[in-house]
């Protein structure tokens, strides 16, 4: 190229920014974070901030903290104590000098919380996930994953990051899955990776069924327990203490930041996988460690959620009575056997302005759910009752609904 020719055309970035933010507006996904403070020992009340002249009392209806352990006395104190004791940081990585003895604790109640041998520790459930799946598809030579087609976001990416071949099955479809993986090589390694409960559906996978294929064709099982583990089972260990499957499983991956309350991922396994994903995956070993505050607290709700049952059966109570009301009320509730209660909008825009009207003239909070989080057409308003959540907040909340799906006009159940 000739220097006196005319340079390229320059670049303009905010142009294409501003383009991208545009097209979430025009199709009424932009998402918009409500700013609130929870009112200590007080859940679900909390203080919303968003577009008033001070702090306007409100009732959260989608929190994840679905037992409401983050405002649990035990929880806060252990905290506390930890915050005194050692201080705010952890200091490092796990390899230099974020090593706490806290760490230690609840890596050994996990793994005792799942039945396995050992438990390793993340800054979050999408951590664990996305570094476990990406690491331990890279050690296995060929290896191919299967994949649940509603597999959270963090699985995805770690399946992708792996750079394996992957076979994506119809959402809890054994037939499917069978399909699947007779077609390989039975010499090729394989992982089958799905969730326990899948969190805006509110349906569960067949565990037992699932693990007898992998028996059958020589895979390895990887069941992602963060919408459950807290909520079901004799000791809160998840879908799989419940229904008796943990010994099953190779890898169960869990969260701290729902129904324990505090924030952080894991996964539980023997000590050689385990010993694998800490020797190999970045995403554990170039990170500072979690606070030995949060890690106190999180201890400190697995030890009592696994001796406590009040929570899970409070919980268990509010959501039956929630979808019973909902469905009496002739309002599109969708049927689950879970704690999660969705109610099907099938619009964003109509979503986010149920939402609206909610917040701003009954004081509740709950977000809409659109793409990509659910597929298009889809979208939904997803409630998460608790045990704090009393039989009269549930009356007004559907009373508030009926009322604005008559003035917006919208379709009730058949």
């Amino acid at each position: 190229m000739s220097i006196d020719a005319v340079p390229a055309r320059s670049v303009d970035y905010n142009r294409v920014f501003a383009q991208a933010i545009d097209r979430l507006h025009e199709e009424g996904r932009y998402r918009v974070f409500i700013d609130i403070l929870r009112n200590k020992g007080q859940f679900p009340n909390a203080r919303c901030f968003a577009g008033h002249n001070g702090p306007k009392p409100i009732t959260v209806w989608c929190s994840n903290d679905y037992l409401a352990m983050g405002q649990h006395p035990a929880v806060i104190a252990a905290m506390e104590e930890a915050l005194h004791d050692v201080g705010a940081g952890s200091g490092g990585t796990r390899n230099i000098g974020g090593n706490t003895h806290y760490h230690i604790d609840l890596e050994t109640e996990l793994a005792d919380l799942h039945d396995k041998e050992a438990a390793l520790l993340f800054t979050s459930g999408y951590v664990s996930n996305e570094a476990t799946l990406s690491t331990i598809a890279r050690i296995l030579p060929g290896c191919i994953i299967f994949s649940d087609e509603l597999n959270h976001a963090s699985m995805i990416a770690g399946i992708r990051h792996s750079g394996c071949e992957k076979r994506v099955f119809r959402h809890n479809d054994l037939a499917h899955l069978e399909h699947l993986l007779a077609a390989e090589d039975p010499s090729v390694p394989k992982l089958i990776a799905f969730e326990s409960v899948y969190s805006m559906d509110g349906d569960v996978a067949p565990i037992h069924a699932i693990c007898d294929l992998a028996d059958k064709y020589n895979a390895l099982t990887y069941l992602d327990e963060v919408h459950a583990v807290g909520m079901y089972g004799a000791r809160g260990g998840g879908i799989s203490e419940r229904d008796d499957a943990a010994s099953r499983l190779t890898i169960v991956e869990g969260t701290l930041g729902k129904a324990f309350g505090v924030m952080g991922g894991y996964i539980a396994a023997d000590r050689t996988v385990i010993d694998v994903i800490r020797s190999y995956a970045p995403g554990f070993i170039f990170t500072t460690s979690l606070s030995p505050v949060l890690v106190a607290g999180a201890l400190a709700s697995v030890r009592h959620l696994k001796g406590s049952t009040a929570e899970r059966e409070g919980q268990q109570a509010a959501a039956a009575t929630l979808k019973t009301l909902f469905a009496d009320a002739g309002l599109p509730v969708m049927d689950t056997t879970t704690h999660i209660v969705p109610l099907m909008v099938g619009d964003p825009v109509k979503a986010k302005r149920i939402s609206d009207i909610l917040l701003r003239e009954y004081g509740v909070y709950v977000q809409p759910i659109n793409y990509p989080t659910v597929p298009r057409g889809t979208e939904r308003l997803r409630f998460t009752p608790g045990p704090a959540h009393d039989t009269a907040m549930m009356q007004e909340l559907t009373a508030a609904l009926v009322e604005i799906w008559g003035r917006l006009e919208l379709r009730k159940a058949a």
